[in-house]
């Protein structure tokens, strides 16, 4: 697979690991569409992107809290009758800490923008991935949608909306199989930040490295790269001793 001229929709990612996945898919030849909450932070990595590749990618602000917002998002693309190619979902609202240190507002919204909002998106955009002929979807879940996982910082809210995201990702999988839309989900751990904009990002790692965002991206692209007929429907990345846990 060949992401040149590859229509890609990144959730979240104004900043951390989706910045990163729309870097290197645009340097890759991807045609993208950034949605995030911060203009500032798709601003900054639309810039970036232009600035590296002379082609800077459409942004549009997304509260994946707000089903209305996603629901009429995701309508707007299906009214524009444009295909997709490739759905990274990886916006997730992060919500650490005890359940008795959040209100309830807290709570439901990350409940909303991990579980609804991603639901609501991926229903919306099956037409368009269908219509590529070749449709992926990837779900960027965690380590805390494995049950039984210790929680460490996570709330107890964030750990069950990726075990829901997880099950989404699997019925979604199910539901689909036999149309021409791949669905697949990677599992990282807590990851260490990496930009491909900082010169180390291509450097040698040691054995004992803490597990970064390339490691992430390149999980990621290659489950995408794989031929149609293989599909990684989960894949959990266990950091080694050394890395963060």
């Amino acid at each position: 697979m060949t992401f040149e001229g590859k229509r890609v929709i990144i959730t979240g990612a104004g900043r951390g690991l989706g910045a990163a996945l729309a870097i290197v898919l645009a340097d890759k030849g991807a045609d993208l569409l950034l949605t995030g909450r911060s203009r500032e932070h798709l601003t900054a990595t639309a810039e970036a992107i232009s600035n590296r590749t002379g082609r800077k990618p459409a942004v549009q602000l997304l509260d994946m809290a707000d089903a209305s917002a996603v629901t009429l998002f995701a309508k707007g693309l299906r009214d524009a009758a444009r295909p997709l190619d490739i759905l990274i979902n990886n916006a997730a609202q992060w919500l650490p800490g005890k359940m008795t240190e959040h209100d309830a507002l807290a709570i439901s919204q990350t409940i909303a923008a991990n579980v609804t909002g991603t639901l609501l998106l991926t229903r919306g955009l099956v037409p368009l991935l269908e219509k590529s002929g070749a449709g992926d979807i990837m779900t960027v879940v965690s380590i805390s949608g494995i049950p039984n996982t210790r929680l460490q910082d996570a709330s107890v809210a964030f750990a069950a909306s990726k075990q829901a995201q997880a099950a989404i990702s699997d019925g979604l999988r199910q539901e689909l199989k036999g149309r021409p839309v791949r669905v697949q989900a990677v599992f990282p751990p807590n990851i260490a930040d990496l930009s491909p904009l900082d010169p180390h990002w291509n450097a040698p790692r040691e054995p004992a490295s803490a597990v970064t965002n390339r490691d992430i991206v390149e999980t990621i692209l290659f489950a995408l790269e794989r031929p149609r007929h293989v599909t990684l429907a989960s894949i959990v990345i266990d950091p080694d001793t050394g890395g963060l846990n």
